[in-house]
């Protein structure tokens, strides 16, 4: 079983070395041919006049500079959905943070019953126990006359 494991894993990778191979093999294919093209419009170039030689370059980099701005055009089509995206995310967590200072803002005896609700679900969750206990100040009475009874 372990060496069908091993073998299997030596044919994966050696499948995707394969194609890894080939498509290394296509890119260099394609920059050959585009070079190839890039030397015959450079020989064509070389054989045209002075005049002719300055409106092909011209040429040449129109059709460049056309190239990158349609890519920054899709660049910034990209970016400015994200910002969208983002900006919606944004809203949803601003209202989550009024929410929660709207909470914050309640009364502060109704806020400690809520606190103290909360702790002592908390506490009941918890399993490791310290030996500490938290309470407030103004509640250390009623727990002192719990602890004694």
């Amino acid at each position: 079983p372990f060496l069908r494991l091993l073998e299997a894993q030596l044919q994966d990778q050696r499948r995707e070395h394969e194609e890894e191979v080939e498509a290394l093999k296509n890119e260099v294919d394609a920059m050959k041919e585009e070079m190839e093209k890039q030397q015959q419009a450079f020989l064509q170039t070389l054989q045209l006049s002075p005049e002719a030689q300055v409106e092909f370059g011209l040429q040449q980099e129109i059709t460049r500079l056309t190239n990158e701005n349609l890519d920054l055009k899709e660049l910034l089509e990209r970016l400015e959905k994200n910002e969208k995206k983002l900006k919606k995310q944004l809203k949803i967590y601003m209202k989550k943070v009024q929410d929660f200072e709207a909470s914050q803002t309640m009364v502060p005896a109704e806020r400690r019953r809520h606190e103290r609700n909360m702790q002592v679900a908390v506490q009941r969750k918890e399993k490791d126990f310290q030996g500490m206990l938290e309470y407030y100040k103004e509640d250390e009475p009623l727990l002192i006359r719990n602890l004694i009874t």
